[in-house]
């Protein structure tokens, strides 16, 4: 199998240089890549339905006779309009087609065909229009979808996997040992390979897809513990005194119990034998920053250096301001180091940093750079882990030697599924908020209620307070006429607030632009912040008190409670409007799931169970490879299950030395290559 990586797509038959180039805009260069080019769905033509009962606006397959000679007439615009009827026992459906003067020849009087489209109503009739067809003996009882480009359709990606398959060795090497293929009730290799293609059934491209699904997620079981086994080193920082009792009677509050156990989880890594690697996972406003100050209180009292790189110059601020304000009175100096700074300001940071003198550097990618030298680095903390891939955390520790490192994140993501994605780091989880943190009312209302919504966020900018609005596109252009987009929704907004001062916010700005309009709105200038989903993760503005949020059935749940989070955050009571009209019941349930609760980690368990196909994490996960077969969301069983087999094979044979694990450990070792992460 591995060999057909090696062997170029044009020696498959049917595939030349102009039609491999339409191949290659697919991803697909090779043998290899073409039969792990898995179809996206079906069309299951196994279901037939009897004209009779074929209703009106549904998709359906029939098996029908054609019992008419097909005419042609001209119709207005000089289109070909081609129509003939086909009956089986139960009755006759009219088929029409358009400019397609094959179809006689195609369709002939007497026979039998398959025929697949929607049922319309024409003339006494029900009508076809354009349907797929198929003779009957060339019936597949399902038909493999797969993604497409311009100048490729299904027939000629199907011809193509077919002689692909072809090529395949009579014994295919199946590199999950037998043991573990019987345990879990796993088909063999060969067999999903060609029954993921070109199933017989529904159920059995289920068999295929879900042992492929489950190598999939094992080999990124097995290659995330190769990769904590790599970072794994001797701890060359250890922790001789634990000042995290110190640091709290600094504070003027009490750390919640959540806070203290993840503390005391780290400060053990950090005494222990090996370098720390732990990612601390809080909802928004469950204190990840105190927890992150207290671990560099202890680290700079033994003699260390810190540094903190937040993925936005926003975010470096924040944390810079609301660190230093922590450090009140304990003599540690903080820096903050971001690509803004004047060259002058840049040199002076440096010679602090390189001198030992500033012993708190926060900043962005800008602690990473080139320039930067620490004097006795020995913790590294990233915000909002997901923001950034493995290779800059790995970039950020390479800059001291072994330092301990600490990743945060506020987006919450069930326990199973962090195991396995941070399967290179040890997980605290901050499952508590502290005292005094706003709870935020939560509320469902379609459009012709936004008036009065309108009239709740003049009352609170009345009072002094600044509010959210929030789009999911930004121009019209890129939507359907339903939803609205920021550009539509200005139209509406400004009218209403004329008298108010509203900012616009979205992706297309410039970085210093964004930056200007948060600022202004940080610094109360602004009365409403109108924006798309980039607000996300921002920067804190405790006067913000409601977050309206339109078309709130296009977000997953997660995203709406990071919105949510935004609000809330200062001593007054806040709100968050989710405005929808959508009549579809998942939909509707998904919104009340939300409104019911502000537990950001049961909300991502229902967005796991409720959300559609597609990778749970999108492409925030910047850093891990891509995951071809495996929907997380849809296989969490699986999931479970490959993780149990990865961690049995692991107890064993860590090394993956045995020979029935070496076909595994080079998918694992594969996998990361790929990505670009070299850390294996």
């Amino acid at each position: 199998m591995a060999s057909l990586f090696e062997k170029s797509i044009t020696e498959i038959k049917g595939i030349g240089e102009k039609k491999a180039e339409l191949f290659n805009k697919l991803g697909l260069k090779s043998v290899g890549d073409l039969i792990k080019f898995y179809p996206r769905t079906y069309l299951d033509w196994s279901k037939l339905t009897d004209v009779d009962k074929a209703e009106n606006g549904e998709i359906v397959t029939i098996k029908a006779t054609i019992d008419t000679q097909f005419r042609e007439t001209r119709v207005k615009g000089g289109k070909l309009l081609i129509k003939g009827t086909a009956s089986d026992d139960t009755g006759t459906v009219r088929l029409t087609f358009f400019n397609n003067k094959f179809i006689s020849k195609l369709l002939k009087f007497g026979e039998t065909y398959i025929f697949r489209g929607r049922i319309t109503g024409g003339y006494g009739l029900p009508e076809m229009t354009s349907p797929e067809f198929l003779p009957e003996e060339k019936l597949l009882s399902v038909q493999p979808i797969y993604k497409l480009t311009e100048g490729l359709n299904q027939r000629a990606v199907s011809a193509a996997v077919k002689e692909a398959l072809k090529m395949l060795p009579e014994e295919i090497r199946d590199p999950i040992p037998d043991e573990i293929r019987k345990k879990y009730k796993l088909c063999h290799l060969s067999y999903a390979l060609n029954s993921i293609h070109f199933p017989k059934s529904l159920e059995e491209a289920d068999i295929a897809r879900n042992r492929l699904v489950f190598e999939e997620l094992m080999v990124l079981r097995l290659a995330l513990h190769r990769l904590r086994g790599k970072v794994k080193s001797e701890n060359l920082h250890k922790m001789e005194k634990d000042y995290s009792a110190e640091f709290e009677s600094l504070l003027p509050f009490s750390l919640t119990n959540a806070q203290k156990r993840t503390i005391a989880e780290a400060v053990k890594d950090m005494q222990g034998a090996y370098t720390m690697n732990r990612l601390v996972q809080g909802d928004v406003g469950s204190g990840k920053t105190a927890v992150a100050v207290s671990l560099s209180y202890t680290a700079i009292k033994n003699g260390g250096q810190i540094a903190f790189m937040a993925p936005t110059e926003i975010l470096a601020n924040q944390h810079y301001e609301s660190i230093t304000k922590l450090l009140t009175g304990t003599g540690i100096e903080a820096v903050l180091l971001t690509g803004s700074l004047t060259p002058a300001e840049k040199k002076k940071v440096y010679a602090k940093i390189e001198s030992g003198e500033a012993k708190f550097i926060v900043g962005t990618h800008a602690v990473i750079s080139e320039k930067v030298v620490y004097n006795n680095l020995s913790l590294v903390i990233t915000d909002e882990q997901h923001r950034f891939g493995v290779n800059q955390r790995s970039a950020l520790a390479g800059k001291g030697k072994s330092p301990h490192t600490l990743v945060m994140s506020a987006t919450p993501i069930p326990r199973t599924l962090a195991i396995i994605v941070y399967g290179d780091l040890d997980i605290s989880i901050l499952d508590e908020l502290p005292p005094g943190r706003q709870k935020i009312d939560t509320f469902v209302i379609d459009s012709k209620k936004r008036k009065r919504a309108f009239n709740f966020i003049k009352n609170n900018i009345d009072e002094g307070r600044q509010a959210y609005v929030v789009c999911p596109y930004i121009e019209d252009s890129e939507i359907e006429s339903e939803v609205m987009s920021l550009e539509k929704y200005m139209g509406i907004l400004e009218p209403e607030f004329e008298n108010y001062k509203i900012g616009v916010l979205h992706g297309k700005m410039k970085k210093q632009e964004k930056d200007e309009v948060m600022e202004k709105f940080s610094r109360g200038e602004l009365d409403i912040l109108a924006a798309t989903t980039v607000v996300e993760v921002g920067v804190d503005v405790p006067n913000a008190t409601i977050m309206m949020i339109e078309n709130a059935e296009n977000y997953g749940l997660s995203q709406l409670h990071q919105l949510r989070g935004r609000v809330g955050r200062g001593k007054h009571k806040s709100s968050c409007i989710l405005v929808s009209d959508t009549d579809n019941e998942t939909s509707q349930e998904r919104l009340k799931a939300i409104a019911g609760t502000t537990d950001g980690f049961k909300i991502a368990e229902y967005d796991l169970k409720m959300r559609g196909p597609g990778d749970f994490f999108g492409e925030r996960q910047s850093g891990l490879p891509q995951i071809k077969t495996a929907s997380l969301m849809e296989n969490v069983n699986i999931l479970h299950d490959a993780q149990q087999a990865a961690d049995e094979i692991i107890a064993v044979d860590p090394c993956l030395l045995e020979a029935k694990h070496r076909m595994l450990k080079a998918a694992a070792i594969s996998l990361f290559r790929s990505n670009g992460t070299m850390l294996l």
